[in-house]
Protein backbone atom coordinates (compact mmCIF):
# COMPACT_ATOMS: atom_id res chain seq x y z
CA UNK A 1 0.00 0.00 0.00
CA UNK A 2 1.48 3.57 -0.42
CA UNK A 3 0.59 6.77 -2.15
CA UNK A 4 0.64 6.59 -5.86
CA UNK A 5 0.69 9.00 -8.53
CA UNK A 6 -2.13 9.11 -10.75
CA UNK A 7 -1.76 12.69 -12.58
CA UNK A 8 0.50 15.37 -14.08
CA UNK A 9 0.63 18.49 -15.83
CA UNK A 10 2.31 21.33 -16.42
CA UNK A 11 2.04 25.20 -17.96
CA UNK A 12 3.77 27.40 -19.62
CA UNK A 13 3.50 30.84 -20.74
CA UNK A 14 2.59 32.14 -24.23
CA UNK A 15 5.95 33.89 -24.55
CA UNK A 16 9.16 31.81 -25.47
CA UNK A 17 11.83 34.17 -25.27
CA UNK A 18 15.36 33.36 -26.87
CA UNK A 19 18.74 34.12 -25.53
CA UNK A 20 19.69 36.16 -28.55
CA UNK A 21 17.02 38.54 -27.45
CA UNK A 22 18.38 39.16 -24.12
CA UNK A 23 21.00 41.05 -25.67
CA UNK A 24 18.73 44.17 -25.48
CA UNK A 25 19.20 43.92 -21.76
CA UNK A 26 22.40 42.73 -20.84
CA UNK A 27 25.61 41.73 -22.22
CA UNK A 28 25.30 38.00 -23.24
CA UNK A 29 24.71 35.78 -26.47
CA UNK A 30 23.22 32.26 -26.80
CA UNK A 31 26.94 30.45 -26.65
CA UNK A 32 27.52 32.25 -23.63
CA UNK A 33 24.41 31.24 -21.77
CA UNK A 34 23.93 27.57 -23.27
CA UNK A 35 27.68 26.76 -22.66
CA UNK A 36 27.57 27.31 -19.18
CA UNK A 37 23.91 26.50 -17.96
CA UNK A 38 22.04 24.51 -20.72
CA UNK A 39 19.12 27.13 -20.89
CA UNK A 40 18.47 27.88 -24.92
CA UNK A 41 14.85 29.69 -24.44
CA UNK A 42 12.55 30.10 -21.37
CA UNK A 43 9.21 31.56 -20.57
CA UNK A 44 7.54 34.50 -19.57
CA UNK A 45 4.32 35.20 -18.43
CA UNK A 46 3.39 38.70 -19.45
CA UNK A 47 -0.52 38.48 -19.20
CA UNK A 48 -0.72 35.00 -17.35
CA UNK A 49 -0.96 35.19 -13.40
CA UNK A 50 0.78 32.41 -10.93
CA UNK A 51 -2.53 31.40 -10.59
CA UNK A 52 -3.45 31.01 -13.92
CA UNK A 53 -0.44 29.02 -14.24
CA UNK A 54 -0.91 26.91 -11.55
CA UNK A 55 -4.55 26.34 -12.61
CA UNK A 56 -3.35 24.69 -16.17
CA UNK A 57 -1.55 22.22 -14.79
CA UNK A 58 -3.58 21.23 -12.20
CA UNK A 59 -6.69 20.96 -14.54
CA UNK A 60 -3.84 18.74 -16.82
CA UNK A 61 -2.76 16.71 -13.54
CA UNK A 62 -6.59 16.15 -12.66
CA UNK A 63 -7.70 14.56 -16.20
CA UNK A 64 -9.91 17.98 -16.87
CA UNK A 65 -7.72 19.34 -19.54
CA UNK A 66 -5.72 17.38 -22.66
CA UNK A 67 -1.85 17.76 -22.82
CA UNK A 68 -1.51 15.94 -19.27
CA UNK A 69 -0.77 12.38 -17.94
CA UNK A 70 -3.73 11.00 -15.88
CA UNK A 71 -5.13 7.28 -15.38
CA UNK A 72 -8.35 8.84 -14.92
CA UNK A 73 -10.15 11.70 -13.84
CA UNK A 74 -10.64 13.11 -10.79
CA UNK A 75 -13.67 14.91 -9.43
CA UNK A 76 -12.97 18.07 -7.61
CA UNK A 77 -14.79 16.46 -4.60
CA UNK A 78 -12.36 13.42 -4.27
CA UNK A 79 -9.18 15.90 -3.81
CA UNK A 80 -8.87 16.37 0.42
CA UNK A 81 -5.52 18.11 0.25
CA UNK A 82 -4.02 21.27 -1.52
CA UNK A 83 -0.45 22.25 -1.73
CA UNK A 84 0.85 24.77 -3.65
CA UNK A 85 4.96 25.27 -3.45
CA UNK A 86 5.35 28.88 -4.74
CA UNK A 87 8.26 31.79 -3.56
CA UNK A 88 6.16 34.29 -6.33
CA UNK A 89 2.52 33.53 -5.10
CA UNK A 90 0.32 36.49 -6.64
CA UNK A 91 -0.38 37.43 -3.34
CA UNK A 92 0.52 37.57 0.74
CA UNK A 93 -2.96 36.51 2.07
CA UNK A 94 -4.89 34.86 0.55
CA UNK A 95 -2.78 31.86 -0.43
CA UNK A 96 -1.77 30.62 -3.71
CA UNK A 97 -3.42 27.02 -2.45
CA UNK A 98 -6.54 29.13 -1.13
CA UNK A 99 -7.35 30.52 -4.57
CA UNK A 100 -6.70 27.73 -6.45
CA UNK A 101 -9.37 25.76 -4.57
CA UNK A 102 -11.59 28.47 -4.84
CA UNK A 103 -10.86 28.52 -8.83
CA UNK A 104 -10.58 24.73 -9.31
CA UNK A 105 -14.07 24.44 -6.92
CA UNK A 106 -12.36 21.60 -4.81
CA UNK A 107 -14.90 21.38 -1.55
CA UNK A 108 -13.35 19.35 0.79
CA UNK A 109 -10.05 20.41 0.03
CA UNK A 110 -7.38 21.65 2.99
CA UNK A 111 -5.41 23.71 0.91
CA UNK A 112 -2.32 25.86 2.30
CA UNK A 113 1.16 26.81 0.49
CA UNK A 114 4.82 26.00 1.31
CA UNK A 115 8.24 27.36 0.72
CA UNK A 116 11.10 25.27 0.12
CA UNK A 117 12.30 26.76 -2.92
CA UNK A 118 13.19 24.55 -5.60
CA UNK A 119 12.59 21.62 -3.63
CA UNK A 120 9.24 22.28 -3.03
CA UNK A 121 7.55 19.85 -5.14
CA UNK A 122 10.03 16.98 -3.26
CA UNK A 123 8.75 18.89 -0.03
CA UNK A 124 5.44 18.79 -0.54
CA UNK A 125 4.80 15.24 -1.79
CA UNK A 126 6.58 13.98 1.52
CA UNK A 127 3.87 15.74 3.25
CA UNK A 128 1.55 14.19 1.70
CA UNK A 129 2.60 10.55 1.90
CA UNK A 130 3.13 11.44 5.76
CA UNK A 131 -0.48 12.78 5.58
CA UNK A 132 -2.01 9.81 3.43
CA UNK A 133 0.01 7.13 5.53
CA UNK A 134 -1.16 8.57 9.06
CA UNK A 135 -4.93 8.45 7.99
CA UNK A 136 -4.92 5.08 6.40
CA UNK A 137 -2.97 3.48 9.72
CA UNK A 138 -6.09 5.52 12.11
CA UNK A 139 -3.86 7.82 13.68
CA UNK A 140 -5.40 9.87 15.74
CA UNK A 141 -6.16 13.51 14.16
CA UNK A 142 -5.54 12.25 10.81
CA UNK A 143 -7.87 9.78 10.11
CA UNK A 144 -10.73 11.57 11.33
CA UNK A 145 -12.39 14.56 10.12
CA UNK A 146 -10.06 15.57 7.70
CA UNK A 147 -8.80 11.79 6.13
CA UNK A 148 -6.51 12.34 3.22
CA UNK A 149 -6.78 9.69 0.43
CA UNK A 150 -6.28 11.93 -2.57
CA UNK A 151 -4.03 15.03 -2.70
CA UNK A 152 -2.97 17.84 -5.22
CA UNK A 153 0.39 18.95 -5.18
CA UNK A 154 1.46 21.78 -7.73
CA UNK A 155 4.70 23.96 -8.00
CA UNK A 156 4.08 27.30 -9.72
CA UNK A 157 6.68 30.18 -10.22
CA UNK A 158 6.40 33.86 -11.94
CA UNK A 159 9.71 33.96 -11.18
CA UNK A 160 9.87 37.44 -14.20
CA UNK A 161 8.66 39.74 -10.98
CA UNK A 162 11.56 38.90 -9.09
CA UNK A 163 14.27 38.69 -11.26
CA UNK A 164 16.54 41.85 -11.88
CA UNK A 165 16.56 41.84 -15.75
CA UNK A 166 19.92 44.00 -15.56
CA UNK A 167 21.78 41.11 -13.89
CA UNK A 168 23.57 39.08 -16.42
CA UNK A 169 24.41 36.75 -14.02
CA UNK A 170 20.94 35.68 -13.38
CA UNK A 171 18.54 37.07 -15.55
CA UNK A 172 19.42 34.31 -18.31
CA UNK A 173 18.75 31.67 -15.70
CA UNK A 174 15.20 31.82 -14.67
CA UNK A 175 11.85 31.48 -15.93
CA UNK A 176 8.00 31.14 -15.72
CA UNK A 177 5.74 28.05 -15.57
CA UNK A 178 4.13 25.55 -13.32
CA UNK A 179 3.75 21.55 -12.87
CA UNK A 180 1.44 19.62 -10.57
CA UNK A 181 1.08 16.43 -9.64
CA UNK A 182 -1.68 14.00 -7.98
CA UNK A 183 -1.65 11.44 -5.40
CA UNK A 184 -3.58 8.77 -4.44
CA UNK A 185 -3.79 6.11 -1.36
CA UNK A 186 -3.80 2.91 -2.94
CA UNK A 187 -3.73 -0.68 -0.87
CA UNK A 188 -2.55 -2.55 -3.89
CA UNK A 189 0.68 -0.17 -5.16
CA UNK A 190 3.70 0.90 -3.66
CA UNK A 191 3.93 4.18 -4.61
CA UNK A 192 6.28 6.31 -2.23
CA UNK A 193 9.02 4.07 -1.40
CA UNK A 194 10.94 6.98 0.63
CA UNK A 195 11.96 9.72 0.69
CA UNK A 196 14.82 12.51 2.36
CA UNK A 197 14.49 15.92 3.40
CA UNK A 198 17.63 18.27 4.19
CA UNK A 199 18.06 22.03 5.78
CA UNK A 200 21.48 23.32 5.77
CA UNK A 201 22.13 27.08 6.77
CA UNK A 202 23.16 29.49 4.27
CA UNK A 203 25.04 31.80 6.42
CA UNK A 204 26.72 34.09 3.79
CA UNK A 205 23.07 34.77 1.65
CA UNK A 206 24.26 33.07 -1.24
CA UNK A 207 20.81 32.84 -2.45
CA UNK A 208 18.00 35.07 -1.34
CA UNK A 209 15.06 37.24 -2.22
CA UNK A 210 13.97 40.20 0.40
CA UNK A 211 10.64 40.37 0.90
CA UNK A 212 9.98 44.01 0.66
CA UNK A 213 6.78 46.12 2.00
CA UNK A 214 5.99 49.10 -0.19
CA UNK A 215 4.07 50.66 2.29
CA UNK A 216 5.81 53.45 4.35
CA UNK A 217 6.11 52.86 7.88
CA UNK A 218 5.78 56.14 9.75
CA UNK A 219 7.80 55.55 12.80
CA UNK A 220 11.07 55.54 14.30
CA UNK A 221 13.04 55.05 17.51
CA UNK A 222 11.73 58.44 18.16
CA UNK A 223 8.43 58.18 17.91
CA UNK A 224 6.57 59.50 14.52
CA UNK A 225 7.69 60.35 11.06
CA UNK A 226 5.63 62.56 9.61
CA UNK A 227 7.58 62.73 5.97
CA UNK A 228 7.91 58.62 6.43
CA UNK A 229 5.53 58.92 2.79
CA UNK A 230 7.99 61.44 1.30
CA UNK A 231 11.12 59.13 2.08
CA UNK A 232 9.47 56.43 0.57
CA UNK A 233 8.92 58.34 -2.57
CA UNK A 234 12.58 59.50 -2.56
CA UNK A 235 13.39 55.61 -2.83
CA UNK A 236 11.00 55.24 -5.48
CA UNK A 237 12.14 57.46 -7.22
CA UNK A 238 15.63 55.89 -7.08
CA UNK A 239 14.75 52.73 -8.80
CA UNK A 240 16.97 49.99 -7.18
CA UNK A 241 15.52 46.77 -7.14
CA UNK A 242 14.16 46.08 -3.99
CA UNK A 243 12.85 42.73 -4.52
CA UNK A 244 14.70 40.97 -6.41
CA UNK A 245 17.06 37.12 -6.47
CA UNK A 246 20.45 37.85 -5.91
CA UNK A 247 22.58 34.73 -6.08
CA UNK A 248 26.17 33.63 -5.67
CA UNK A 249 26.94 31.43 -8.56
CA UNK A 250 30.10 29.60 -7.41
CA UNK A 251 28.52 28.92 -4.04
CA UNK A 252 25.47 28.05 -4.92
CA UNK A 253 26.92 25.06 -7.44
CA UNK A 254 28.85 24.00 -4.92
CA UNK A 255 26.31 23.20 -3.13
CA UNK A 256 24.04 22.04 -5.38
CA UNK A 257 26.02 19.73 -7.08
CA UNK A 258 27.37 17.32 -3.95
CA UNK A 259 23.78 18.03 -2.40
CA UNK A 260 22.05 16.63 -5.44
CA UNK A 261 24.23 13.35 -5.25
CA UNK A 262 23.95 13.38 -1.45
CA UNK A 263 20.20 13.06 -1.45
CA UNK A 264 20.08 10.65 -4.14
CA UNK A 265 22.18 8.26 -2.41
CA UNK A 266 20.49 8.37 0.68
CA UNK A 267 17.06 8.38 -0.38
CA UNK A 268 17.89 5.05 -2.20
CA UNK A 269 19.47 3.97 0.87
CA UNK A 270 16.64 4.66 3.16
CA UNK A 271 14.56 2.70 0.47
CA UNK A 272 17.09 -0.38 0.28
CA UNK A 273 17.29 0.20 -3.53
CA UNK A 274 20.45 0.94 -6.11
CA UNK A 275 20.73 3.29 -8.76
CA UNK A 276 20.17 -0.03 -11.01
CA UNK A 277 16.77 -0.22 -10.08
CA UNK A 278 15.96 3.36 -10.94
CA UNK A 279 14.34 3.57 -14.57
CA UNK A 280 14.57 7.69 -14.35
CA UNK A 281 15.67 10.76 -12.17
CA UNK A 282 13.92 14.29 -12.53
CA UNK A 283 16.01 16.76 -10.87
CA UNK A 284 15.15 20.05 -10.49
CA UNK A 285 16.32 21.87 -13.78
CA UNK A 286 18.73 24.49 -12.41
CA UNK A 287 21.85 24.34 -14.44
CA UNK A 288 22.43 21.69 -17.13
CA UNK A 289 26.04 21.66 -15.36
CA UNK A 290 25.13 20.88 -11.82
CA UNK A 291 22.99 18.41 -12.90
CA UNK A 292 26.07 17.10 -15.14
CA UNK A 293 28.38 17.13 -11.44
CA UNK A 294 26.17 15.75 -9.52
CA UNK A 295 25.57 12.17 -12.05
CA UNK A 296 29.51 12.06 -12.54
CA UNK A 297 29.91 11.96 -8.44
CA UNK A 298 26.88 9.31 -8.20
CA UNK A 299 28.74 7.41 -11.35
CA UNK A 300 25.46 7.77 -13.49
CA UNK A 301 25.14 7.46 -17.04
CA UNK A 302 23.40 11.48 -18.07
CA UNK A 303 20.56 9.49 -20.02
CA UNK A 304 19.01 8.37 -16.56
CA UNK A 305 18.33 11.63 -15.90
CA UNK A 306 15.53 13.77 -17.75
CA UNK A 307 15.92 17.27 -18.29
CA UNK A 308 13.87 20.04 -20.04
CA UNK A 309 15.69 22.81 -19.12
CA UNK A 310 16.50 23.89 -22.37
CA UNK A 311 13.17 25.37 -23.00
CA UNK A 312 11.65 26.23 -19.97
CA UNK A 313 14.95 27.26 -17.67
CA UNK A 314 15.10 27.48 -13.81
CA UNK A 315 11.40 27.56 -12.67
CA UNK A 316 12.13 27.28 -9.01
CA UNK A 317 9.31 25.25 -7.18
CA UNK A 318 7.42 24.33 -10.75
CA UNK A 319 10.56 22.70 -12.06
CA UNK A 320 10.64 19.37 -10.87
CA UNK A 321 6.59 18.31 -11.68
CA UNK A 322 7.10 20.81 -14.88
CA UNK A 323 9.85 17.92 -15.55
CA UNK A 324 8.23 14.85 -14.22
CA UNK A 325 4.90 16.21 -16.54
CA UNK A 326 7.72 16.15 -19.87
CA UNK A 327 8.95 12.94 -18.90
CA UNK A 328 5.62 11.35 -19.13
CA UNK A 329 4.55 13.19 -21.97
CA UNK A 330 8.01 11.78 -23.63
CA UNK A 331 7.23 8.21 -22.71
CA UNK A 332 10.26 7.97 -19.87
CA UNK A 333 8.07 6.87 -17.56
CA UNK A 334 5.63 3.40 -17.48
CA UNK A 335 3.39 1.85 -14.81
CA UNK A 336 6.07 -0.13 -12.71
CA UNK A 337 9.02 1.68 -12.88
CA UNK A 338 11.05 3.33 -10.15
CA UNK A 339 11.74 7.13 -10.28
CA UNK A 340 13.76 9.50 -8.27
CA UNK A 341 12.86 12.62 -7.47
CA UNK A 342 15.57 15.28 -6.46
CA UNK A 343 15.80 19.02 -6.09
CA UNK A 344 17.77 22.27 -4.20
CA UNK A 345 17.17 25.24 -3.42
CA UNK A 346 17.44 28.81 -0.89
CA UNK A 347 17.64 27.98 2.24
CA UNK A 348 19.30 25.61 1.43
CA UNK A 349 17.41 23.07 1.13
CA UNK A 350 17.57 20.07 -0.85
CA UNK A 351 15.79 16.49 -0.78
CA UNK A 352 15.07 13.66 -2.92
CA UNK A 353 11.91 10.83 -2.85
CA UNK A 354 11.58 7.20 -4.83
CA UNK A 355 8.19 6.09 -5.67
CA UNK A 356 7.01 3.34 -8.23
CA UNK A 357 4.94 4.51 -11.26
Amino acid sequence: MGCALIGCGKALPALEVQNDELKALVDTNNEWIVTRTGIESRHIAVEETNLDLAERAAREALGWDEGGWSERRIEPEEIDLLIVCTISGDNLVPSEASSLRMRLGLPNAIAFDLNAACTGFVYGTTVVEALMAASAAGVAGAAGRNPVRRALVVGAERLSRITDWAERSTCVLFGDGAGAGVFEWDEERAGVLGSHLVNEDDPTGALTCALTYDMPVPFSEDGIVPDANAEAAVREKAGNPQQAITMNGQAVFKFAARAMADAVTCVLENAGLSLDDIACIVPHQANERIVKFAAKKLECDMDKFHLCIAHAGNTSAASVPLALADAYAAGRIKRGDKVVLVGFGGGFTSGALVYEA
